[in-house]
């Protein structure tokens, strides 16, 4: 059994040894010809060969260093586009002596000259060299040292760096070329762990991307889903994906500024709101570079020159518009808490292509809505054109037959009651004809529909949080009686009353009555709740109340015997 054991895994070793590229199997023959250690090797060369997860992978690389030339210590630094070290992932050193030692180094003196010049490097003592700039306070003392460079195809990943050969010699010839052999593995390993992490992210922004255009579109749509909505989401799948802290979503505000609508994670309290200039900001940065920009320490970033103190804490961070076309529609931000990784190219690829098709679905979106509204308004001329044609115009012949009937009666009840239905009718055409005005009104602003619209879009607004509909009845000129301040008071007090009933009164109906009669606007609001609970702070109604004062009316909110609340607020149309 131990033999069929043994000859299994010398099976799976040869198969995984035909599966390198030839390049790296000539590289290994030569180390076996030569004599030198090739267990070690063999092995390192496999271990890292088995690892997928590039975080994973690079610390599994530099162990594995260290083992094959027998080092004291060890570390693999990750090149930035600037040339200088993005990642530092040192082995041999405790974490007390790495959180006394601080900063990432930053890629000067001998690690530099490795940078400059990607060719191995081997001394017998590294403060002799030129480029040694000595080493940082409680940094253990190193001698011997010996650096390769990483390749990955023809670019230049990183370095690795080895010092303190054990016992106390040299690194040689031997070591080198050992260490030379495990870099091309490591390069041939690194590209198949980012084109493994390509896929990976690629098919979570895919996904991502086909839930954020199914809850614009038409037909599956997600249930009360506004922009705001989808712009939580679109923030809310990038943070998972990449694993950030902190999401920030800003919108162009006028040609020099932007408008941070939403922000989520670590810090988002500092950065919700701001208005932020496009120079001197890192959102602004991206909206004009128009690609991805990436960031190791976003709070020493020298691009930040504006708004108040905010990146305390985070390190790395990134920053893509959103565009369609010619057209910047946002920027969308994420960042990590310092000491994380930073963001690597393979990660944020493919984040510029899942903010442009969020983008654009917003824009499809409007589109759809622009469109709806107008048929909207369309079927409002309409409906306002046969009313004034048809229903008015028979009111009015009904009235007027009524009226000539009242001379041909004698008795003086039945004839008081043909004058109250007149005047019924003629106080119907007005109703109607109010109807007629605030359906032929156009909207001129945020607060430029009607208040019978306004109303009705508070109450839908109203029905996400309550879980089911209230019923409205509306009746009197409410959208020509009332004027726009009082219609604005109308809108704020039905929305914190139905808040009030959501948050409190745990109802399952509510009934909501808008009235004009008489000179008076009367709004009342029922619910078959709990009633009002004594713990309560009374503020929201005590608002209510002084916006009734402020326009000469009142507020009064009783228990109903039936159970639950009632919410009356009552003003007169013309000041007193």
């Amino acid at each position: 059994m131990v033999g069929d054991e043994e000859t299994d895994r010398g099976g799976d070793t040869r198969r995984r040894l035909d599966a390198l590229p030839e390049d790296l199997k000539e590289r290994l023959d030569a180390v076996r010809q030569g004599g030198q250690s090739s267990h070690l090797l063999l092995e390192a060369v496999l271990s890292v060969g088995g690892a997928l997860e590039l975080p994973q992978l690079l610390r599994r690389i530099v162990e594995a260093a260290v083992v094959v030339v027998d080092a004291e210590y060890g570390a693999l630094g990750v090149v930035g586009d600037d040339t200088r070290l993005t990642q530092f992932l040192p082995v041999g050193v405790t974490d007390e002596q790495e959180r006394a030692i601080g900063h990432l180094p930053a890629g000067h003196g001998i690690l530099g000259e490795l940078i400059r010049h990607p060719e191995p490097l081997r001394l017998a003592e590294l403060s002799e060299h030129p480029a040694s700039y000595g080493f940082p306070p409680h940094h253990p003392p190193m001698h011997s040292f010996l650096g390769v460079p990483i390749r990955v195809r023809d670019e230049v990943f990183g370095n690795l760096y080895l010092t303190e050969k054990r016992g106390g010699g040299e690194f040689d010839a031997e070591d080198e070329t050992v260490l030379a052999t495990l870099a091309v593995a490591a390069g041939v390993a690194i590209e198949n762990a980012r084109l493994y992490e390509e896929s990976r992210y690629r098919q979570q922004w895919l996904e991502a991307n086909g839930e954020i255009v199914a809850s614009l579109l038409p037909g599956s749509r997600l249930p009360g889903a506004d922009d705001m909505d989808v712009l939580k989401l679109i923030v809310d799948h990038a943070q998972r994906i990449l694993g950030a802290d902190l999401g920030v979503l800003a919108l162009p505000a006028g040609r020099e500024s932007l408008h941070v609508v939403l922000a989520s994670g670590v810090c988002a309290a500092s950065h919700r709101g701001l208005d932020l200039p496009r120079e001197g900001s890192f959102v602004g940065a991206a909206l004009d570079a128009g690609r991805p920009l990436i960031s190791v320490d976003v709070e020493h970033d020298r691009r930040i020159t504006a708004g108040p103190a905010r990146w305390a804490g985070l390190g790395p961070a990134v920053a893509v518009p959103m565009i369609t076309g010619e057209r910047a529609r946002g920027v969308l931000m994420l960042a990590r808490v310092r000491g994380r990784d930073p963001f690597t190219e393979p990660e944020t690829a493919p984040l510029l292509t899942f903010a442009g098709q969020a983008a654009l679905a917003r824009e499809l979106a409007e589109r759809r809505r622009s469109a709806e509204q107008l048929a909207l308004l369309k079927d409002r001329d309409r409906i306002a054109r046969d009313l004034h044609d048809l229903a008015i115009q028979r009111l009015f012949a009904t009235g007027m037959t009524l009226q000539s009937a009242v001379r041909f009666v004698d008795h003086p009840e039945a004839s008081e009651r043909l004058l109250r239905a007149v005047d019924d009718l003629d106080e119907t055409i007005k109703i109607i004809r109010s109807t007629i005005f605030g359906l032929r009104a156009r909207p001129t602003g945020r607060s430029g529909h009607g208040l019978r619209v306004r109303t009705v879009t508070a109450v839908e607004q109203a029905a996400r949080t309550l879980g089911f509909t209230p019923s409205l009845r509306m009746a009197g000129l409410i959208d020509t009686d009332v004027p726009a301040g009082l219609a604005d008071h109308v809108v704020a007090v039905l929305g914190e009353a139905l808040s009030n009933v959501a948050r409190h009164a745990h109802a399952t109906s509510v009934d909501i009555s808008l009235t004009v009669h008489a000179g008076t606007l009367r709004l009342r609001v029922r619910d078959n709740g709990v009633g009002i609970p004594q713990h309560v702070r009374p503020s929201g109604l005590a608002n209510l109340a002084k916006r009734a004062e402020s326009a000469g009316g009142s507020l009064t909110a009783v228990a109903r015997k039936q159970g639950g609340t009632q919410l009356e607020w009552q003003v007169p149309l013309s000041p007193p």
